[in-house]
């Protein structure tokens, strides 16, 4: 009889990188909640595989703990000259799965970037999915590859997009995507992770 070998949750791999980088910096799960403003009880779950974090949740959590948003995913890769250059082949991107939207984190072997590119599947079919707003620092670029989504924001009525549109936000507003069409929208999401200085 063949043994079958369970294999570990990609909440569950996410969840032990940011229990190591923590302990790494010889910090409580207090002291990581007050530098990366998340709960106490929510930094548990995630370290646990109890819970998926949203994108905005990684962003806090990679600024609190004072690193490059992909070195939540992996070891932070050697620094580069200025002659800098990344190359992603189909479907090798790192994976992040949240309850909106499956996210694929693209050129991820680059650190300090000015711009996490990644492209996602959404699955949210209502503005009530959501428990909040997403925002947080920097802006975002979308264009839809595939199916419709439709996009609420904070000040402004919301609008559907259509394969080859696009929007372009200030992530501070609050935003929110879900798609309108009988199949999960994909699109291509750039987003910065720094705020815009004026």
């Amino acid at each position: 009889m063949s043994e079958v070998l369970d294999t570990p949750s990609s909440e569950a791999i996410l969840g032990q990188r940011i229990r190591a980088l923590r302990v790494g910096k010889g910090w409580t799960l207090e002291q990581t909640g007050q530098a990366s403003g998340l709960a106490r009880s929510t930094l548990s779950k995630i370290e646990n595989g109890q819970m998926s974090p949203t994108y905005d949740a990684l962003i806090k959590l990679a600024g609190g703990l004072q690193i490059d948003l992909s070195e939540l995913f992996a070891t932070a890769p050697k620094p580069m000259g200025a002659g800098r250059r990344s190359i992603c082949r189909n479907n090798a991107g790192l994976r992040h799965d949240t309850p909106y939207y499956k996210h694929m984190l693209l050129c991820n072997d680059l650190s300090n970037k000015d711009m996490v590119p990644f492209k996602t599947t959404i699955s949210a079919r209502a503005f009530g999915d959501f428990e909040d707003w997403s925002r947080h620092a920097g802006e975002e670029f979308v264009y839809v590859l595939s199916g419709k989504v439709k996009l609420f924001t904070e000040y402004y009525e919301p609008e559907e997009l259509a394969p080859g549109d696009s929007f372009y936000i200030d992530s501070r507003m609050g935003h929110r995507v879900i798609s309108v069409s009988a199949q999960d929208a994909e699109v291509l999401w750039v987003s910065t992770t720094h705020p815009r200085i004026l």
